[in-house]
C-alpha cells in the first residue's frame, strides 16, 4: 500500500507541473488520496517547485551531442582527450620504473579508462613508437622477453572506423635483465 501511495504521490508531483492545484483526501480507512480535483472536500496542497538542473557538457563546449552508432568527426589530435572518455592513460608501469631481473622481461600494462571502454572502440600498445600488440577491448597487455634496455610505451584508442582518436602520454621503463650466459 505505501508503495502504491509513493507512486501516486510521486506521479502527481511529476504532473503537478500540469495541474494548477493538488488536493488532499483522506478515505473512511485513513488512506491519503492526493487528486487534481476538489470532489469530496479535499484540502488544497501547496507543492514546492522542482529544481531543475540541467546535465553538464562534458566536453565543456557548445558542441552539439554526439548520436550513438555515428562516428564523430576526426577533428582532435590524438593524445587530446574526446568524448566519451574522462580518462585514459597507461597506470601501470609508472613513468620511469626499473624493473628487475627478476621480471625476466615480462611486463604487464595497465590502462585507465573512464568510464568502461565502449564495445565498438579498441586499444593499441605502442613499444617503441611501433605497433606491438594490435588493437583488442581490453585494459590490460602483457609484454613479454623485452632485452635490458630502456622502452617508451603508449596505447592507443581506436574508434569504431579503426581512427586513432587518442593516445596516452608516453611512459619510459628501464629493463634491467642479467644478459643470458
Amino acid at each position: 500500500m505505501k508503495k502504491a501511495l509513493l507512486a501516486m504521490v510521486g506521479l502527481l508531483v511529476t504532473t503537478s507541473t500540469l495541474a494548477t492545484t493538488i488536493y488532499r483526501t483522506v478515505d473512511s480507512q485513513g488512506n491519503v488520496i492526493f487528486s487534481d480535483s476538489p470532489d469530496g472536500g479535499g484540502e488544497p496542497v501547496e507543492l514546492t517547485p522542482l529544481t531543475v538542473v540541467p546535465s553538464r557538457s562534458l566536453s565543456g563546449s557548445s558542441e552539439p551531442p554526439r548520436v550513438e552508432g555515428v562516428a564523430p568527426r576526426v577533428s582532435e589530435s590524438p593524445g587530446q582527450p574526446f568524448m566519451p572518455y574522462d580518462a585514459f592513460r597507461i597506470l601501470s608501469p609508472a613513468h620511469g620504473a626499473d624493473l628487475a631481473a627478476s621480471y625476466a622481461g615480462n611486463v604487464q600494462v595497465e590502462l585507465a579508462i573512464e568510464p568502461e571502454l565502449r564495445p565498438d572502440h579498441r586499444v593499441r600498445l605502442l613499444v617503441d613508437g611501433r605497433v606491438s600488440q594490435t588493437e583488442m577491448h581490453t585494459t590490460a597487455f602483457m609484454l613479454t622477453d623485452l632485452d635490458r634496455g630502456q622502452y617508451v610505451i603508449q596505447a592507443e584508442l581506436l574508434d569504431a572506423s579503426g581512427d586513432i582518436r587518442h593516445r596516452t602520454q608516453p611512459v619510459t621503463l628501464h629493463v634491467q635483465r642479467s644478459p643470458a650466459g
